[in-house]
């Protein structure tokens, strides 16, 4: 299993954000995670996101946000800023906009306000990890960079304006699956709350659409229409994501085999399990174990 590092940043009440550009050879942080908000620009690089139970790839121009205490670590190509055949060496890989801040930042205006609501729920979805779509000349990265030089109350200025248009933003992606942290947003639903704590009981289990609709005393048809208005998600696609989420961490921390991990996680076949890991995450079991290793 990868061990992973709490790194304490230099970050307090009375000095709530740390804003840097940043420019290396390569990422060569570890597997880590710590209480703070992050928020990372790829002006420049390419390579693989380890993040929660996921490995996502990223590319220039990606804007990523993570959450308080989630795991993560940026991983650089193997011959990203090595020597060329004549010595010298290559040119920077990677380049960007880093802003750190605390996990309780403007925390009685952001969770009392509503004109705060959009940021309140950033942040609280920023437990699994998100991804935009932003342009590259558009006003976001505009802002991002303005942020690193600013002083005082202009920088918190500057940082609730990039959460806001961060908020408004619907190109955005999860990075890590259902299953690591349910969303936020959706266990304040009280019905639905009811039903995603059901499912952590038995997603191993072979749940039948009547079973779960009886449950919440509602037709299996509601039931569908409501799961996916509530989850942005059918049912049987939730149901899938969470048995990956559950197999990512039983290849990520067991010893055991490809086809004991796929009937542990309620697969009815390794073929099948094969399948769906690859469509989920973009790699098979065996590539996704010997990465994490």
């Amino acid at each position: 299993m990868k061990k992973i590092m709490n790194e304490k940043l230099a970050i307090t009440t009375s000095n709530p954000v740390r804003a840097r550009f940043y420019e290396y050879p390569r990422f060569t942080y570890p597997w880590h995670f710590h209480s703070e908000y992050e928020i990372i620009y790829v002006e420049k690089g390419e390579g693989d996101c380890l993040v929660g139970d996921s490995i996502i790839p990223y590319l220039e121009g990606d804007l990523i946000l993570f959450g308080s205490e989630l795991p993560h670590s940026m991983q650089s190509p193997p011959d990203s800023g090595e020597e060329a055949d004549d010595g010298e060496k290559t040119e920077l890989k990677v380049k960007g906009v880093n802003i750190q801040f605390e996990k309780d930042f403007m925390h009685y205006s952001i969770s009392q306000y509503s004109q705060f609501i959009p940021i309140w729920n950033l942040l609280e979805d920023a437990c699994r990890g998100i991804k935009f779509t932003v342009s590259r000349s558009g006003k976001v990265i505009k802002l991002l960079k303005q942020i690193p030089s600013a002083k005082g109350a202009e920088q918190i200025i500057l940082l609730l304006s990039l959460l806001q248009i961060m908020a408004t933003n619907d190109n955005r992606k999860y990075l890590t699956t259902s299953h690591y942290i349910p969303s936020p947003s959706i266990m304040r639903n009280e019905r639905m709350e009811k039903v995603i704590a059901y499912l952590n009981k038995h997603y191993i289990e072979s749940v039948g659409l009547d079973e779960i609709a009886s449950y919440t005393a509602m037709n299996p048809t509601a039931f569908c229409r409501y799961f996916k208005e509530n989850t942005g998600k059918t049912f049987k696609e939730y149901v899938l994501d969470m048995r990956i989420g559950y197999a990512c961490k039983l290849l990520n921390s067991s010893v055991m085999n490809i086809s004991q991990i796929s009937a542990t996680c309620g697969f009815e076949s390794p073929v099948h399990f094969n399948r769906i890991f690859k469509r989920v995450t973009g790699m098979t079991p065996t590539i996704y174990r010997e990465q994490m290793e």
